[in-house]
């Protein structure tokens, strides 16, 4: 019964909506309605300014880290890494928002915080290289995530962890590929805001 119940609220927790919750209720807009549509931290950035941006990032990354630590909150057997997984999903997949969310990078890092603290800081580091030198948010994240399969694979030795770094760097890719296409023909945005 607790596994059940850490696998359900994992999918609940990944499935909150909180670019859809913040731009509704603080902005009386809908992000799904601008920019990429996506209900994620960077097309909230766009839409709604920096504040709301952050604060979206904040919680979608709190998703992961703490669907992660459900096992040990419900005393469950479940591997954290199957919570994080879900929690990743529900972000893709939320089904408070019609199942249509957003790119799961946020969620993924505070998945990767809790399981791979220091892979996570070595892929934040590239991440914020390349945003400041190319300043596409698309492209830090893809990059983000390739480091970070690169670390897992070379130092962890859980397979699961890996075998989930390889699954989440293949679905943040896949999921930009339209960014990447943009990037490829120079039309892809650059990071800046629509307003404060």
């Amino acid at each position: 019964m607790r596994i059940f119940l850490a696998l359900i609220l994992s999918y609940l927790i990944g499935s909150i909506p909180f670019a859809l919750v913040i731009g509704k209720i603080f902005y009386n807009t809908d992000v799904r309605q601008y920019g990429s549509g996506n209900l994620g931290a960077t097309n909230t950035f766009r839409v709604l300014g920096i504040k709301a941006g952050l604060i979206v990032a904040i919680g979608d990354l709190l998703k992961g880290s703490v669907a992660c630590l459900l096992p040990q909150i419900l005393h469950s057997s479940i591997d954290p890494i199957i919570c994080g997984l879900l929690a990743v999903l529900g972000h893709i997949f939320p089904i408070f928002a019609s199942f249509r969310g957003g790119k799961a990078v946020a969620t993924s890092t505070g998945v990767f915080l809790f399981l791979t603290p220091l892979g996570i800081l070595f892929s934040f580091i590239v991440f914020l290289v390349t945003l400041i030198i190319t300043k596409y948010v698309s492209l830090s994240s893809i990059f983000g995530a390739i480091t970070l399969s690169f670390y897992i694979l070379m130092f962890e030795d859980n397979i699961m962890i890996k075998v989930l770094s390889l699954f989440v760097s293949i679905v943040i890719i896949f999921l930009h590929r339209k960014n990447i296409k943009r990037i490829l023909e120079g039309t892809e945005n650059k990071i800046v805001t629509r307003r404060d």
